[in-house]
This record gives C-alpha cells, structure tokens and sequence, in this order.
C-alpha cells in the first residue's frame, strides 16, 4: 500500500483489487468485447488501436443525433436538444461548403463555451476541414497570431474575440469570411442569420451533412500548445486522435469496475458541469466527443463562480464535473457548500495539473463521489492514463496506469529505457498522439519520434505500471490547469526598455497550483515599478500569464557555469 494512501487514511474494501491490471486488460479486450484492440499501420509505425471507436467525426455526430429530444447544451435560459444541434452543424456546414471551405482548410473558432461552440467545431470537421481551436483568453495579437498561423480561411467567434482581433485584420489576408454570434459584426457577418440562436435550432429544416469522405487518419483539429521558446505550437490532430478518447474513457471506467470486482456498467446518461473552457483537449477531446456519443448533457456557465455551480448541481441534478484541481478545491472549501443539495454528484474527474493527495481524500468523504484523475497533454489529445475510484484513494499521487492502447516508457538522458522505479522523461505512444506540429518540422521531428511523443515530463513507473510524473523537465508553471512557459513571459519583460534580466518561477497557490511571479534586474540608472511591468505584460499576454508579484534585485540573476538561471534559488525571493 502506497505511503501516501495510509497518509489520507485509505483502509482497502475486502478483497479488493479483485483483479490485476493484466486480468482487467485481457477482459475488457478479449474478442468481442467492447474494448477490443487491433493492431494497424500509423504513419509506418504499428500501433494498437480500438477496434469499435468511431471512424471520424462524421460518424460521432451522426451517433449523437440519435439522442433526439435529449439536452444537448444548457447555457443560462438556453437549452439545445441533441436534434436541435445536429440540424444547426448540418445547416452551418452546408454554408461552409457554399463559402468554398474545402477539405484539409483551416476553420477558426473563438468564443467562451457557448452552445454556438459544438455547433461550429463539428460543422467544420464533418465536412473535412481542420478546425483550429483558439484560446479564448489570447489578447489580440496572440488570437491574429493564431489564425496567421493557421492559414485560417474562415472564422466564427463571438463578438467579445471579434472586438479584439478587428485591429489586425489588416494583417490576415488568408481570412477571407468571419461568422459573429452574439453582437455587432463590423466586417463580418452575423451567425445568427444563418442558424439563428440556440433556441432556434429545433426549428431548422431536418437536413443531413454535405457529402465528404473522411478516413480516421485524416486531419481533424488544431489546438495551440504554448511553446517552450517563442510561438505557440499547433498540435495537428487526426480524427482517429479524438475518437480514441471517446473509448478510452469508457475503458478506464469499466477498468475500474473490475478492479472493484463490479460488471463494467451499462452506460447511462448522465448531466456534466463543464466549467473549463472547449478550447482546451481536456474538455473538448475528454469531455465533448465522449458526451456526445452517450447522449450526456452538458452544461456550460459565462464564467467559473462556485455558488453559481452549487444552483446549478442542484437544480439539474449534475452529475460529473470537475476539470482541474482548482475547480474541486473551490467547491470544497466554499462556506456556502452546505446550502446546497449536490447528492447528485457521482464524480469529480480532473487532469491538467497536479494535485494534492489531501483533494482525493476530500472529494471521496466530503461529497461521497468518486475522485477521478488522469494524464495528457495537447499532443495526445488528452487521454493517455487514467486512475479513478479505489485505486485513485490507494496510489494518490499517480495519475494512472496507460489505457490499453497505449504504452508509456521512461527514458533517461543516455537515450536508454529506465526500470521502475527510475525516474526519466516520460514518453508515450498510442492512436491518441497527434501527427505532429502544424509547419514546425524541426520541432515536430525533435518531439515525435518513431510514433513516441517526447512530454517533457519527469515521472517513473511502478511494477504495475502506474504512472507518477514528479517533475517538469519544460520550464513551465501551470495555473490552475493553463500551461505558462517562462521563457514567453521572459521575453515580454525583456522588451520593456528598463530590464535588463528577468525570470519567471512559480510560486504556491492553495487552489491554483501553482502562479507566476517574477524576479527582474533594472538597467542602471533605469526605472520601472512592479505595477508598470505587470501593465506592461498584461498588454501583451493573456491575463493568466501576468505575473501576480514582481520582485526587484539590484544584482543580475543568479546563473550557473553554462550561463542558465538558478530558478530553483529564486523562490526564496517570494517566500
């Protein structure tokens, strides 16, 4: 038993694990079974697959529609049956078509989780274009890097992205169309008067998707990935990426099923609270394409607001939610908790972040869920590990062992394969691992190496194969489930004419995880005040990435013989 588990407490139910890892895969994959594997040529690499996942995105809307009269999305007063929505992406992407948006085109969206947002991703991707999902918090010129980036031909998004991007509008000539919802359409056009509002969709003409043949292997999605150096990344996703997950959460479910000496559940439709953002793969990847195909309801809210989720849990029966360790920690220790009736909540799943032993302890006895974890990045487009239920309460410091389609290693700086235990660069392969970088070779061939992904994680395996990331090898600081590369940051404060030396570090945050702070050096005889530079940045950057303190030294940053900064003495100056 784990050290941590006897920390939390965790007393194991009799008899349990009722089956071994092994005994589970060999279960759940034998022929016939619903998670059965075959083995296929990716890229000339052979890779194991999902035998049952749907073949493309076509295929996942064509399933969903069969939900009829179901909720699809409620957003405030706005309910979308499943029906509804099917018939407002069938209307979209025959405009698209009409708007001469071909196979393999880049497709933006940019807008908060709103009903419009399902709507325009599957209109894009069941017709063969590659949607490309831009951060909603980006200022301006991140959101016009995006779409310059991309090739982007066309964009929907609503009218608060719309507000920042028309400034360098001029500097997108490959974007020739702009669908606007909600709002003045300055240079666009009004999404609304082609599928109305969301509460009009019921209303539309049934009508069946524009003709396109689309193999699981074809390119579906662009998500950004903040870069190390430089630019974001766009990770170039396949159609069989996001349908793998749609399988794979349903196997980690029914893994943990067997573990608990359970029959794997029928499935049954359920209410989500979806309270971090579509454009990241954790919700769109892991949450939207499995919803969609279960017929699960998913509720979105205009902003995160932890009373205004308990009204919502209570008065819609939710029942999955969660997102980041954050979102969980709020609804925890909120003093308004105990107002509210949240027995509906069933589980309480989260990734994109570490989190605290204490949190899976907590969601177990404070609501009488079931903590759920797991580990992906924007290259695997989300799901490669899970660990949920009984397991999760034994090795609370894992993030799971891989699905069964996948495979992780460690490796250690000589390029060998580490034995358990060791800890080394976590790499991972599987049919969840994207193609590549969009127009980045060089990066693409430094990070994608024979169908392995490099994750720039430190982490180890145990005997059993439960993963355990212990570090980041990327100097990256993650606020509440948001990626921030220093060396982005860096840069931005190195323009300010007064720095002469900064550097990024994160320091502790009870809910967030993590924040940045920054520790800066003046050119002499310049001056600047922490609240200028956090201006400064603010200006330039996405809010999340502006550093919360900045700290003044008089003396250049401390560095090591080969020049690179000590962060690790720097968290001393916040202490």
């Amino acid at each position: 038993m784990n050290d941590l588990a006897r920390a939390i407490d965790f007393v194991p139910p009799p008899g349990w694990p009722a089956m071994s890892r092994a005994q589970c895969i060999e279960r759940l994959t034998a022929p016939g079974e619903r998670f059965e594997m075959e083995t296929i040529d990716i890229r000339g690499v052979p890779t194991r697959v999902w035998k049952n996942a749907p073949a493309n995105l076509r295929q996942v809307a064509q399933l969903a529609r069969t939900h009829g009269k179901r909720a699809f999305a409620i957003y405030e007063d706005e309910r979308v049956s499943y029906e509804g929505w099917f018939r407002a992406v069938a209307r979209l992407a025959a405009e698209l078509r009409s708007r001469g948006v071909e196979k393999g085109d880049r497709v933006a969206l940019a807008m908060r989780n709103l009903p419009e947002w399902p709507v325009a991703f599957f209109a894009a991707t069941t017709i063969g274009a590659i949607c490309v999902p831009l951060n909603a918090w980006w200022t301006g010129p991140e959101l016009a890097f995006g779409l310059a980036n991309s090739g982007s031909k066309l964009l929907v998004c609503d009218a608060e992205r719309w507000e920042r991007i028309v400034p360098h509008r001029g500097d997108l000539p490959e974007l020739e169309t702009v669908f606007v919802s909600r709002g003045e359409a300055v240079g666009g056009e009004r999404l609304e008067d082609i599928i109305g509002t969301p509460s009009d969709y019921d209303a539309l003409p049934a009508a069946e998707l524009p003709e396109v043949e689309i193999a699981p292997d074809d390119e579906a999605t662009i998500f950004y990935t903040s870069g190390t150096t430089g630019q974001p990344k766009g990770a170039l996703g396949t159609h069989r990426n996001l349908c793998t997950n749609i399988v794979s959460s349903a196997y980690n479910g029914a893994f943990a099923a067997l573990r608990r000496g359970e029959e794997p559940p029928a499935p049954v439709q359920k209410v989500g609270l979806t309270v971090i953002p579509l454009f990241h793969v954790t919700a769109c990847s892991a949450g939207l394409m499995g919803y969609a195909v279960a017929g699960h309801t998913m509720i979105f809210m205009h902003k995160w607001d932890p009373v205004k989720a308990f009204q919502l849990i209570e008065s819609e029966k939710v029942n999955l939610t969660g997102g980041v360790p954050t979102i969980a920690w709020q609804l925890l220790e909120h003093p308004e908790r105990a107002n509210y009736d949240l027995s509906s909540l069933e589980a309480v799943a989260y990734g994109g972040a570490p989190a605290a032993p204490e949190l899976v302890r907590k969601i177990h006895e404070e609501f009488g869920a079931l903590p759920a974890n797991g580990w992906g990045m924007t290259e695997t487009m989300a799901t490669v590990t899970g660990n949920s239920g009984e397991d999760y309460l034994n090795r609370p410091d894992s993030c799971g062992p891989p699905v069964a389609v996948a495979d992780l290693k460690i490796v250690g700086d000589d390029g060998s394969e580490l034995a358990p235990g060791e800890v080394g660069e976590l790499w991972a392969r599987g049919p969840m691992v994207v193609k590549g970088y969009w127009n980045r070779p060089e990066a693409t061939a430094e990070t994608f190496v024979d169908g392995w992904v490099r994750t720039g994680d430190l982490a180890r395996l145990d005997e059993e194969g439960w993963c355990y990331i212990v570090d980041r090898a990327k100097d990256m600081i993650i606020r509440g489930g948001e990626n921030i590369y220093s060396s982005e940051v860096e840069n931005v404060l190195y323009d300010h004419p007064a720095v002469t030396d900064a550097a990024l570090v994160g320091i502790s945050h009870p809910t967030l995880g993590e924040e940045p702070a920054a520790v800066v050096h003046l050119a002499p005889g310049m001056t600047a005040t922490e609240e200028e530079l956090r201006d400064w940045v603010a200006a330039r950057l996405a809010k999340f990435k502006v550093p919360v303190r900045i700290t003044f030294i008089e003396d250049t940053l401390p560095r090591n013989a080969n020049g690179k900064i000590l962060k690790k003495d720097l968290g001393a100056f916040f202490a």
